[in-house]
């Protein structure tokens, strides 16, 4: 079934959906996860996967595998939580793994590796940053389906993603409706405003104060 708030925020970018929470004064822009590779802007639903500091020496499952193997939607961006620094906890097979369910993207608050078969993959991949050192004895996973928290911002389950070359917004489900006809309408004005310029007018004028004031007190009618 196609979801219509999906539909809607693909036509947008994280500026205006991040400028929307902003008015409203909801969390969601998660600074510094950014593509890993040259990916498209991706939309999707959260599901989420809390990593975290492996203790012991027992074989545990591969980390994110079994809720890969779980899902069975096509809306779906694993978010995940919970990363260490230099340590990856993506690669390439569980890329291929990703695709093949039709996961359409993964964002992690952490790093990744095997980025030039991600990206021969066409599988889309956000993140703080690439290494090459394995999650293996390292990093396990914790939990999934569960609130997480990313680059601050706290992510349920079934949230609303946006990703693209500027960074990562999370909006929550409870208020994507809302943070939308927002968004379409700064979406709106900030198009005028760039036609406005072009027709010769006042940039001074035309980004005065008032006229983002303006698009507030639309918010709040």
């Amino acid at each position: 079934m196609s979801d219509v708030f999906l539909d809607r925020l693909a036509r947008l970018d994280t500026s205006t959906v991040s400028d929307a929470l902003d008015f409203l004064a909801l969390p969601g822009a998660a600074v510094g996860l950014r593509p890993l590779w040259d990916c498209p802007r991706t939309v999707g639903r959260a599901s989420t996967v809390q990593l975290g500091p492996r203790s012991g020496t027992a074989p545990t499952v591969h980390l994110i595998s079994p809720v890969i193997a779980a899902i069975e939607r096509q809306d779906r961006v694993l978010v995940i939580a919970g990363g260490l620094d230099g340590v990856s906890c993506w690669g390439d097979i569980l890329a291929h793994g990703a695709r093949a369910k039709g996961i359409r993207a993964t964002v992690i608050d952490g790093f990744a590796r095997d980025i030039e078969a991600n990206e021969a993959l066409a599988y889309p991949v956000f993140g703080r940053g690439v290494t090459m050192v394995s999650a293996r004895n390292r990093v396990v996973q914790t939990g999934s389906g569960l609130p997480v928290r990313v680059a601050g911002v706290v992510v349920d389950e079934g949230d609303y993603v946006i990703a693209d070359r500027c960074g990562t917004v999370f909006v929550t489900a409870a208020r994507i409706e809302e943070v939308l006809d927002l968004a379409e309408r700064i979406g709106r004005r900030q198009d005028a405003m760039v036609q406005a310029v072009r027709a010769g007018r006042s940039v001074e004028e035309v980004m005065h104060d008032r006229e983002f004031e303006a698009i507030q007190a639309g918010a709040a009618a």
